[in-house]
């Protein structure tokens, strides 16, 4: 029989929050592509639930939907539990679920938003990686990916808050790689402007959309299935000594 290919997923299971559309429902996407059994996870079971069909509909069995809110510590440790109830284990950690409820100056935003924007994106993140590794991982290994952002890296107008709080999803990639490197790897992605609803405000406004191509020499913004790729290299075998590394995925440039 052929060597299986360092880049298969067969037998592990996957968890991908925010999957119930763009980016995160890519990525689901391309890990049940490789193999792996995929649940996802975001706010809204009846989304979820639609996604999971659509994709067993391409990979038969591969998807399961699990409600639970990003930023909810109660509803993080359920769905570890249950996943754990039910496959016994989690190889697979993709941490992609975020908010952006506040766009401008970063000191003109209310506190609300700022504590917002830091429960999902970065306390969310936090909070799941610990329990998935309490859970599994710290036994059986495994891999992470977060998706970041290039304005984790360098700052954009506008979108102050939501680029700090990537910047901490940075570091704490790197951090954690450095502390559980060895069992478990640990990686982000730092995707550009992407054509997703989330992103809608951006790529649908005609001037930031003409400042973005204007420096991108690929001349055009991303799409989810792009970033997805790169994800389930991470989490394969193909990316085994690639520890505590941040892949920008962003055309070679071209930020509002």
């Amino acid at each position: 029989m052929p060597e299986r290919s360092r880049f298969s997923l067969d037998g592990r299971v996957a968890v991908v929050t925010g999957a119930s559309r763009g980016i995160g429902s890519a990525i689901a996407v391309a890990l049940a592509e490789q193999g792996a059994q995929v649940v996802l996870s975001s706010r809204k079971q009846a989304d979820l639930d639609a996604e999971a069909e659509r994709i067993n509909a391409m990979y038969p069995e591969r998807a399961v939907a699990i409600a639970a809110h990003a930023g909810k510590p109660e509803d993080l440790q359920r769905l570890v539990d249950e996943v754990i109830t039910r496959f016994a284990r989690i190889d697979i950690l993709v941490n992609n679920a975020a908010t952006n409820p506040y766009f401008g100056p970063v000191l003109s935003a209310e506190l609300g938003a700022w504590d917002k924007t830091f429960e999902v994106n970065l306390r969310g993140i936090f909070l799941l990686t610990k329990f998935v590794y309490e859970a599994s991982m710290e036994k059986q290994g495994g891999a992470i990916v977060n998706v970041a952002s290039v304005g984790g890296l360098r700052p954009g107008l506008g979108l102050g808050v939501y680029n700090v709080t990537k910047a901490g999803v940075i570091m704490l990639t790197r951090q954690l790689a450095r502390e559980l490197g060895g069992k478990v790897r640990v990686n982000a992605v730092a995707p550009g402007l992407v054509k997703t609803r989330f992103a809608e405000a951006l790529w649908g406004n005609e001037a930031i959309l003409e400042r973005v191509l204007a420096s991108n020499p690929m001349g055009r913004i991303g799409m989810p299935d792009e970033i997805a790729g790169a994800v389930a290299f991470l989490a394969s075998d193909a990316a085994s000594y690639i520890n505590g590394e941040v892949l920008v995925i962003d055309g070679g440039g071209g930020e509002p």
